[in-house]
């Protein structure tokens, strides 16, 4: 039995793109397409938000000289890519699935309307949210955490390559030491990157939880949605 009924899921653009530097791969986005699945046909009605990081990468070394907003608007709009190759993937495996994009593009993608979103989500469709929060200075953590907030998710589940949150970088330090659990205060002063400082005080002005946990392992996301104790509680 799922312990949450409605959860945001926030999925790092990185992830899209396996173990290539960037780019898609498309056996990666088939597998994580394939736990997500898993989860909808459970009932947990499911919003995600992709970063772009994984396209957005090929063209860093030439955002640098840019003008921070343009360069902002080229990341929400490598949101979007990775939203169509997620919602493509999901749709061959029979899981009906709306992107709604914070920028309007009608050809490819919903607008998004916070009371159609919740509607697509009581209807058993995942919903992916994209194009960020459409306001530059705003990471797609702040959009996971607006959207959350907006759909009245129960918790943000936060899928990282690590398996929680540690005290330091545990990808650069193996004595690094895991949270089971943290406050959003101890996240906060203790400078622990999880998700950028606005993201973090925006759940605790709200109350609501965050779940860290590693996608590398597959059936993660199902463990999350099940309640069982992975990764890292915030709250």
């Amino acid at each position: 039995m799922p312990k949450y009924q409605r959860i945001l899921l926030k999925l790092s653009g990185e992830v899209m793109a396996g173990a290539a530097a960037f780019g898609i791969d498309a056996e990666r986005v088939r597998g994580l397409a394939a736990e997500v699945a898993e989860v909808s046909r459970t009932g947990v009605q499911l919003g995600v938000v992709v970063g772009g990081g994984n396209i957005f990468r090929g063209v860093a070394a030439a955002a640098q000289k840019m003008d921070r907003v343009t360069a902002d608007h080229m990341g929400m709009l490598a949101t979007v890519i990775n939203s169509l190759a997620l919602q493509d993937a999901l749709e061959q495996m029979g899981v009906p699935t709306r992107v709604m994009s914070a920028i309007e593009m009608h050809q490819v993608a919903e607008p998004y309307i916070r009371r159609r979103a919740i509607r697509h989500l009581e209807k058993g469709r995942v919903v992916i949210f994209a194009a960020g929060t459409s306001n530059p200075y705003f990471s797609t953590d702040t959009a996971a955490t607006l959207r959350a907030l907006e759909i009245h998710a129960e918790v943000i589940a936060k899928a990282t390559r690590v398996d929680g949150v540690y005290d330091k970088d545990p990808l650069k330090f193996p004595d690094a030491v895991l949270f089971p659990e943290i406050s959003y205060l101890d996240v906060l002063s203790k400078g622990l990157g999880v998700m950028d400082a606005t993201s973090i005080a925006m759940c605790r002005d709200n109350r609501l939880p965050i779940v860290v946990f590693n996608l590398n392992r597959s059936g993660n996301i199902m463990r999350m949605s099940m309640g069982e104790p992975i990764g890292t509680r915030i709250h």
